[in-house]
């Protein structure tokens, strides 16, 4: 007996007359719901996935989805049944959306290219994968600079085979399931699905003789040791790109990139806030009433700051340009110097005397405003 097929748009939820848009976007939000990294081990959900993704197919393709409506495609009203394993295995459904390589996606971690066949059907050339590692600096490294030497695990071409994964005096032959091509094709009624070679896994040859060295990878493990220039400027989590020092790329592609993040130590007197600096200068009384010049720390020593008369707990004196160097050569941040008035602890009989004569001179009542709808009364 022949299957039932379902109902296309029931699969995607959508109804007949759904906007590409509409279809685009139920598509989207089903396959993340039965996408099987999140579903690992779930049999039902990467059957409903390659449902779904069947669906749209058809759906998204004007020439197939008019097919299907007039009931001419193969998975029309009455036709042979739809049976989503037509379309490969999941791995084959990846490559199909997300153009080769298999269930990762279309790139390395960090940006690297995936494999898979280029044009011709031989290998194309892979961008190496991008590299990260960190650096510890002093807060002084940081603000001027520094160079620092890293040793970063990565994987290079095999000394022993150059990178072919062939034993010495062997060769890689052409791949007998997909001749070379790197790539294999199922098709049925209006489908094509070409995805990479099960044999090969897309490089359009394979190995028969491994190299000892490296068992047929082409590439051991090894630790990467350099020594890097860390600009100016940098903070706390900073990415600092080092192009062409990631891992070596394949098939004669490019290297990636090297990504250094910086971890800088606290200063014990300069505080980071965005592209300046805050430095806290504490105050006495007598010089927060009368006013005074002080000396304040700068990044290259120090300078005389005039505090004028009358200055309040918290208040902000600004030096511009004293700060660190901004990344990328566009000058220098300002220094935030943040004053706060320091009481003493205890008092000896002098220092009671004096504060007991300036409470009698200084009369007025600061909560008065509290009373008075935020106006100050002074009082006789």
């Amino acid at each position: 007996m022949a299957a039932v097929k379902p109902d296309l748009y029931k699969v995607l939820g959508v109804g007949r007359n759904a906007s590409d848009e509409e279809i685009k976007k139920a598509y989207r939000k089903l396959a993340r719901q039965y996408h099987p990294d999140t579903n690992q081990g779930d049999a039902r959900a990467e059957e409903r996935f390659k449902e779904i993704s069947a669906a749209h197919d058809v759906l998204s393709d004007p020439d197939k989805r008019k097919a299907y409506d007039q009931g001419t495609g193969p998975f029309a009203a009455g036709g042979a049944g739809f049976d989503p394993n037509a379309f490969g295995s999941f791995s084959d459904i990846l490559s199909n959306l997300f153009g080769g390589g298999g269930g990762q996606g279309g790139r390395a971690r960090g940006g690297g290219a995936a494999g898979g066949p280029g044009a011709g059907g031989r290998a194309r050339p892979q961008r190496g994968r991008d590299l990260e590692t960190e650096v510890s600096l002093s807060f002084q490294e940081a603000v001027e600079g520094a160079q620092s030497s890293l040793a970063i695990p990565t994987t290079t071409p095999c000394e022993t085979c150059h990178g072919t994964g062939a034993r010495p005096g062997t060769s890689p032959v052409v791949c007998p399931v997909c001749q070379g091509r790197g790539v294999e094709s199922q098709g049925q009624g209006l489908f094509s699905i070409t995805q990479p070679c099960s044999r090969c896994g897309g490089s359009g040859s394979i190995v028969e003789s491994p190299c000892p060295t490296c068992g047929g990878s082409g590439a051991r493990r090894t630790i990467k040791r350099l020594r890097v220039n860390i600009p100016a400027g940098v903070k706390e989590g900073s990415r600092v790109r080092i192009a062409g020092k990631g891992e070596p790329g394949a098939n004669g592609g490019p290297p990636g990139d090297l990504f250094v993040v910086t971890r800088v130590a606290p200063s014990p007197v300069f505080r980071q806030a965005g592209d300046q600096l805050e430095v806290e200068v504490p105050l006495t009384i007598v010089e927060a009433l009368q006013g005074a010049t002080v000396e304040v720390p700068t990044l290259h020593g120090r300078k005389r700051l005039r505090i004028a008369p009358g200055t309040r707990h918290g208040a902000v004196q600004r030096l511009r340009g004293e700060g660190a160097p901004r990344l990328g050569g566009r000058g220098r941040g300002d220094i935030h110097y943040r004053f706060t008035i320091e009481l003493p602890r205890s008092l000896n009989a002098e220092q009671r005397e004096a504060v007991d004569r300036l409470a009698q001179v200084m009369n007025g009542n600061p909560r008065e405003r509290l009373f008075n709808g935020g106006r100050t009364e002074a009082t006789a």
